[in-house]
C-alpha cells in the first residue's frame, strides 16, 4: 500500500470517528489573505468548514495575514481582504460564537512557536516541501526564509491550540505531513504535549478560472463572492471561448467552454456534460447567459446575507476581537505548556 493509499484511508476512518463523536476533534483550517475569496474558496473550503462546524466540531480559522509577505512585498490591502474574509465567512454560515475566527498577527505565543519547531526540522525536508517550490515558481522571486518555512510556520498554526483534524485536498497532504512530523519529534524530545494530527482529506471539486486555468486570485479570473450581480455577467462575458457552435465538455481543447460549463454544472448541480447537451447549438452567448444566470442565482442568498451584515459597521471588528481574544489565551497557554517542557520558565 502506498503512502497516499494509506492516508486516503485513514482519511476514511477518521470521516466515520468525525461522524460519530465530532465533540473529539479540533479543526484548523484557513487561508491567506491576499484579495477576495471567491466561488473555488466557497466549493473548495468554505462550505466544509460550515459543515464540519455544524457538526458539532470546534473550528479555528486563520486569516494568515502575516503569511501574505511569504510572496509579496506589500501588505497595503490585507486590512480590506481581512474584513472582507470575515464578511463572506459570516454570510457562508460560519458563526464566530462557534467558530474561532482570527489572525496572525494578534496572536504573538502562536507565532513564537516557530522558533522550536524549526529546530525539528532540517533545510532538506523543507526544500523538499512541494508546496514550497511551487509557490517560490510561481512567484519568480528569490527563495525567502519565511517561505521557506512556511509549512513549519503552519505547523505552529495547527498545533498552537492541539489540532488533530485538517480537512485539506489532496495536494495540501505535504504540509499535514510535516506537522505530523513535528508534533511527534517535539513530544519524543521534550514529552507528550502535542496531538499528531489527521488529514481529514475532503472531496471538494476544482473551480476552474474564466480562463481554464484553476480559479485564483492571482490570476484574475476569479468570480469574487463579494461581486454584484452585473460584475459577474460581467466577468463571465469577458471569458474566452472559441467560435464553435456547438458546445462540448473537452476540458483540453475548449478550456474556455468547459469552465464555464464546469461553473455553471456546479451551481445548478448537474453533471458539465448534461449542461453541454442541454446547451447544444446554443454558442457561447447561451452559455455564458446561462453561466452567469446559475452563479448568480446560486450566490443571491449568500450575498443578499453578506449586504446584510456589511451594514453593521461594528460586526468584523467584533468577531476578530472575540477569535483573536479567545486564540490569544489559547495560544499563551500552549506556548507556557512548550516552555515547562523545554526547561524555559524562570
Amino acid at each position: 500500500m502506498d503512502s497516499f493509499t494509506a492516508t486516503a484511508q485513514r482519511s476514511t476512518e477518521v470521516a466515520d470517528a468525525v461522524a460519530r463523536h465530532p465533540e473529539r476533534f479540533r479543526v484548523l483550517t484557513g487561508e491567506r489573505p491576499t484579495g477576495a475569496l471567491h466561488l473555488g474558496h466557497y466549493f473548495g473550503t468554505i462550505r466544509e468548514r460550515v459543515r464540519l462546524q455544524e457538526a458539532g466540531v470546534e473550528t479555528f480559522l486563520v486569516l494568515a495575514d502575516y503569511q501574505v509577505i511569504t510572496d509579496r512585498d506589500t501588505t497595503a490591502h490585507v486590512r480590506d481582504n481581512v474584513h472582507g474574509a470575515v464578511l463572506d465567512y459570516l454570510a457562508a454560515g460560519i458563526d464566530p460564537a462557534r467558530t474561532t475566527v482570527f489572525t496572525h498577527s494578534a496572536v504573538p505565543a502562536l507565532n513564537q512557536l516557530l522558533l522550536p519547531f524549526l529546530s525539528l526540522v532540517t533545510e532538506a525536508e523543507l526544500h523538499r516541501n512541494p508546496t514550497v517550490k511551487s509557490e517560490l515558481e510561481a512567484s519568480g522571486r528569490a527563495l525567502s526564509g519565511l517561505l521557506l518555512t512556511y509549512p513549519v510556520h503552519q505547523a505552529a498554526d495547527i498545533l498552537f491550540c492541539k489540532g488533530n483534524l485538517v480537512p485539506v485536498g489532496k495536494d495540501n497532504l505535504p504540509h499535514v505531513e510535516m506537522t505530523r512530523v513535528i508534533a511527534r519529534r517535539f513530544n519524543e524530545r521534550y514529552g507528550p504535549i502535542f496531538p499528531v494530527p489527521d488529514a481529514l482529506i475532503t472531496a471538494a471539486p476544482e473551480v476552474p478560472g474564466l480562463d481554464g486555468r484553476k480559479m485564483s486570485k492571482s490570476y484574475g479570473n476569479a468570480i469574487a463572492l463579494s461581486m454584484t450581480a452585473d460584475e459577474t455577467v460581467a466577468a463571465i462575458r469577458r471569458a474566452r471561448t472559441d467560435q464553435d457552435r456547438r458546445i462540448t465538455f473537452d476540458p483540453e481543447r475548449r478550456p474556455g467552454v468547459s469552465a464555464l460549463l464546469s461553473t455553471a454544472a456546479l451551481c445548478l448541480d448537474v453533471a458539465p456534460e448534461e449542461l453541454a447537451d442541454r446547451i447544444g447549438d446554443g454558442g457561447s452567448g447561451e452559455l455564458k447567459k446561462i453561466t452567469a444566470t446559475a452563479v448568480n442565482d446560486f450566490l443571491a442568498p449568500l450575498r443578499e446575507r453578506r449586504r446584510g451584515f456589511a451594514a453593521d459597521g461594528e460586526i468584523v471588528r467584533s468577531v476578530l476581537r472575540r477569535g483573536n481574544e479567545r486564540a490569544r489565551v489559547i495560544a499563551d497557554a500552549t506556548l507556557y505548556e512548550v516552555r515547562q517542557a523545554m526547561g524555559t520558565v524562570y
